[in-house]
Parts: structure tokens; C-alpha cells; sequence
């Protein structure tokens, strides 16, 4: 199960829309990875040109992420990202628990935002246990219901594999299918559920405002030899979506506890 080292529930969010989306996009930032632990932040006056705020916006921001301890900021030695450690969460089996789209009848269509090749972030790289610096194809869609999109997907896929298929391709034929006739062989995956908060980009493409609550899935895809051949970072309106499994009750006494039902049957991969 892929772990975040960040629980980007922050503890509080600053006065103020436009302080909020800038804290909510350097905090998405800093937890995907983008701002490594003891990178050093752009400054107040590149930061305000960047985001196209004002300086006193960007330091409130900043002054809400050193209050919940994600960044130190000194005088003379700028604003670098702190250490993060692992906050104990509830954990979950997940071995049986497919995300189902509540589809209400009605088929869904992908579009296809970006497409490129680079390092991958050291998060996702760690996660895949692939080398740091390795390149990977990276690839964000849009998955829409009746034109209404209710899905943000971040891919990404090892170089190697990724040059079998096209982006034309990936527009429109399922990545786990392309995976499949590449010669990849999937074996298990890893996978984690969370709640989150929109991000400016990620509000615009969804249709929400910034800071809108949002259901977080990772899955870490690897083959018969644990490497791992897809990372998927996935983002859902609760409205359109959830998650559904089927439970039994085992056990005797005070041992009895839910346990999964595992059904019979080839699942689909889902996004």
C-alpha cells in the first residue's frame, strides 16, 4: 500500500481565497514530491510574480505552512521544506476493494490534458522502487460522464514501456490495455484511499472551486518481479463517485469481526 508522507489535511487554512490557493497549491507541491525535503522555496516576490498574487498573499500562505510545520522560514536562509514523518492513519486492507463509478447507467468517456517524458518525482520513484533518476512517461486525463468530468488521473509508466505505445494511443485506448500488449505481465498492486482538497489546477479541470473536499487513490501497479510498472494518482468528485464492498461477519464470540468478501470473477482494472 503506497503511503504519503504528508496527510494534506491541513490543520489550517489561511483568510482569504486567493492565500488559500496559493497554500493549497504549494502544499500539493510539496506533498507530490515537486519540493523535495530541504529544497528551498522560491522567494516572496518570485512566488507573488509566479501565482500572480501579491506578497502579502504568498506570506500568509507561507506563514500557514510553517504553522503546520511544512516548511522552516529564517531570516537570511529562506523558506526550505521541513522533514516530514508518517502521521498515524487507520489502515485498511484493500486487496478486495475495486473503486466502483457509480455509473448510473451510462458509459464514460476519457480526454487526454498532457503527455511528456522526465525524471520521475522522488516520491513516485521511491514508491515504484525504480532508480531516482529515472524517466518515466508522464500523463494526465480527464475521465467525463455524459461530458461532465468527474476524475483527475496522473499516470505514470516507466520510459522503457512507456515508448511501446503512442500518445494518440493513450488517447484512446485504456493504459492498462496498452500495459498489456507492451509484454507487461501485471502481477498485484498496491493501493491506498485518502481524502484531499482541490488544488487550483485540479479545481478548474474538475469543475470545483480550490479547496473543494476530494477522494484520493494511489495505486502502485507492478509486475511478477515487484517492479513497479504504473503509478496512479487519481482524484474523484465524491459526488459522482464511491467506493463499494461486500462484507461478512466471521469469527466466534468476541473474535467476530467483518471481514471481505472475495468474489469470483475476473475484475476489471479501473481508473
Amino acid at each position: 500500500m503506497s503511503v504519503k508522507p504528508v496527510d494534506a489535511s491541513a490543520s489550517g487554512l489561511p483568510e482569504g481565497g486567493k492565500a488559500r490557493r496559493v497554500y493549497l497549491q504549494l502544499l500539493d507541491e510539496i506533498t507530490s514530491g515537486a519540493y523535495p525535503e530541504g529544497s528551498v522555496l522560491p522567494g516572496e516576490q518570485k512566488l507573488a510574480a509566479l501565482l500572480g498574487v501579491s506578497r502579502v498573499t504568498v506570506r500568509r500562505a507561507l506563514d500557514a505552512l510553517a504553522a503546520d510545520r511544512l516548511i522552516d522560514r529564517r531570516a537570511g536562509a529562506g523558506t526550505t521544506v521541513r522533514a516530514q514523518s508518517a502521521r498515524p492513519s487507520m489502515a485498511a486492507d484493500f486487496a478486495t476493494l475495486m473503486p466502483q463509478v457509480v455509473q448510473m447507467g451510462h458509459a464514460t468517456t476519457a480526454r487526454l490534458i498532457s503527455f511528456s517524458y522526465g525524471m520521475a518525482p522522488a516520491a513516485v520513484a521511491s514508491a515504484m522502487r525504480i532508480a531516482p533518476q529515472a524517466n518515466v512517461q508522464t500523463a494526465v486525463r480527464l475521465r467525463l460522464m455524459e461530458d461532465q468530468p468527474f476524475s483527475h488521473l496522473t499516470t505514470y509508466v516507466p520510459e522503457t514501456i512507456a515508448r511501446n505505445y503512442t500518445e494518440a494511443e493513450l488517447a484512446t485506448t485504456p493504459l492498462f490495455k496498452l500495459l498489456e500488449r507492451s509484454g507487461v505481465e501485471v502481477e498485484m498492486a498496491d493501493q491506498s484511499v485518502s481524502a484531499t482538497l482541490a488544488s487550483p489546477d485540479v479545481a478548474g479541470h474538475l469543475g470545483l472551486s480550490v479547496g473543494a473536499p476530494l477522494l484520493s487513490l494511489n495505486r502502485v501497479v507492478r509486475d511478477g518481479r515487484g517492479r513497479g510498472v504504473e503509478y496512479l494518482a487519481a482524484l474523484y468528485r465524491p459526488d459522482m463517485f464511491r467506493l463499494e464492498m461486500t462484507l461478512s461477519r466471521v469469527g466466534a464470540g468476541d473474535a467476530r469481526h467483518w471481514e471481505p468478501v472475495v468474489k469470483s470473477g475476473r475484475a476489471e482494472a479501473a481508473e
